[in-house]
């Protein structure tokens, strides 16, 4: 981790890595920023970015392959809207096979520095 960087700045690096079209769950983004117990954070993280980002937050999800976002609403609509734009489909239950859509980095962010 580089002086000054915070956990949110090592999540929003690992989230710009997800490709279109594929997902990543909170519980994943925390285990390869070496912080497996941080999912919840991870979300915090998301929550927290502010308007004009360049951040595929939309590309997380949680690991039953559904969004979840409090209260859903606009926002949820929003998230399945991006990620169906970019060919990530769901079924009747309203998850995503992550078998099939789950984005598998090289090598962990960790051991990059």
């Amino acid at each position: 981790m580089e002086a000054g960087e915070t956990f949110y700045d090592r999540v929003y690096e690992l989230v710009r890595q997800v490709p279109s079209g594929r997902v990543i769950t909170y519980g994943h983004v925390a285990l390869l920023l070496g912080a497996p117990a941080a999912a919840r954070a991870v979300g915090y993280a998301l929550h927290s970015l502010p308007a004009a980002n360049d951040v595929p937050w939309w590309r997380v999800i949680n690991v039953r392959g559904a969004i979840s976002l409090k209260g859903r609403g606009a926002q949820a609509d929003l998230q399945r809207a991006l990620l169906e734009g970019e060919g990530v489909r769901f079924g009747p239950d309203d998850r995503c096979e992550l078998e099939r859509y789950r984005w598998w980095p090289d090598e962990p962010v960790a051991e990059r520095r």
